[in-house]
């Protein structure tokens, strides 16, 4: 499959659900890590074509939504500053904060520039040596060496007002958190294909064999998706819990090593607090030591208070795999993309956004989700 039309190959697309009909014989649990992977599943009507066993759940892997409403309020609190220009990807613009969200503090007056790459936020900074330039660096290994670059790339010009407010984190973790909770439901994983090609797949085989669980790496196409479930309850079915690759157009076990190279140049991992789910040890990246002087939290010494999540958003239970998003009572009412409550509702990656713009008939879906718990 060389275009991209022969991944959405309707006929072969009719082979793999005839497939995963004759081989799924028990109820399987399924979670897919990425929120791109879940836009797809849900776009495409897929989740509705699978046998009725199959249940997929959707995971944690959406940058925007697991960023911590502390870091948001960081932001917000260094675009508010004089003399500052904060520079972030559009989707973090509408997050709520604690108080208010970045669109709120652009309306009154703050600096803010949406961007498409950090190396931007370096040539901003360049061209305005009277101010401050913090680019808000949040993602997951998939966007982590294009923030390492820029700082590289800062240190390399002698760029002297430039840092980055860096929110990275780990997926691997993010898992072990997941099946280490008690109430979790997952049998196995589609692991985020992207991620994979930065990091390869040595870190999931550690996962894969403490907690018994098939990991398939996969891509975001339709027939990525159906031959990564089809390949998992293969596995389920067979009583087997491998590391396998759907995605070996684009994912090396090794991975991108110039790409971890940079990474490993500017980040150290750390402690991360992950938006609805909470602390998870050594499941972020922070700037290190050696380029501690682009960590925007030491050069302007923040110290903003952890705040409270919005009890009326589920979103943690969703990104655990425990609920899905029209099993919140605010969904598509309170909660809307114009009027959010969580950070789910309002990424592009977000797993309620993805229900709310995709599914037609929501009481109708509703009830199905309603009969599958």
């Amino acid at each position: 499959m060389k275009y991209l039309s022969e991944y959405r190959n309707p006929e072969l697309a009719r082979r793999y659900l005839e497939e995963l009909h004759r081989v799924t014989t028990r109820p399987w649990t399924i979670m897919e890590i990425c929120g791109g992977q879940t836009h797809s599943l849900v776009r495409n009507g897929i989740i509705e074509l699978l046998p009725p066993q199959i249940t997929m759940v959707h995971g944690p892997g959406c940058p925007v939504c697991v960023t911590s409403i502390q870091v948001i309020d960081e932001a917000i609190y260094l675009a508010m500053q004089e003399n500052l220009i904060l520079c972030s990807f559009g989707d973090m613009l509408r997050v709520p904060g604690s108080t208010i969200s970045l669109l709120d503090a652009k309306a009154r007056g703050a600096d803010i520039r949406i961007l498409y790459s950090p190396l931007e936020a370096v040539q901003i900074a360049i061209q305005n040596p009277q101010k401050e330039v913090v680019f808000f660096a949040v993602g997951f290994e998939t966007t982590a060496p294009a923030n390492a670059l820029s700082v590289i790339q800062a240190e390399k010009m002698q760029v002297q007002n430039y840092s980055i407010l860096a929110s990275h984190v780990l997926v691997p973790p993010a898992m072990e958190a997941l099946l280490s909770d008690a109430e979790n439901k997952i049998d196995g994983f589609l692991a985020a294909g992207h991620v994979c090609t930065i990091m390869g797949m040595d870190e999931y085989y550690p996962v894969a064999e403490k907690y018994k669980v098939p990991i398939v790496v996969t891509g975001f196409e339709p027939l990525d998706l159906l031959q990564g479930i089809l390949m998992t309850v293969m596995q389920l079915e067979r009583g087997e819990y491998k590391v396998e690759n759907q995605y070996a157009r684009a994912v090396q076990q090794a991975g991108n090593t110039m790409a971890k190279a940079s990474m490993e140049e500017v980040f150290a991992v750390t402690d991360r607090v992950w938006r609805g789910i909470g602390p998870i040890p050594q499941s972020g990246l922070e700037v290190n030591n050696r380029y501690k002087k682009y960590n925007a939290r030491l050069r302007f010494r923040l110290h903003i208070p952890p705040a409270a999540e919005n009890k009326d958003c589920i979103s943690g239970d969703i990104m655990k795999g425990l609920k899905k998003p029209v099993q919140c009572p605010n969904f598509g009412s309170r909660c809307t993309p114009e009027h959010p409550l969580g950070a789910p509702m309002v990424s592009s990656e977000g797993s309620c956004a993805a229900y709310y713009h995709y599914t037609s008939g929501i009481a109708n879906v509703k009830n199905t989700i309603a009969d599958e718990v």
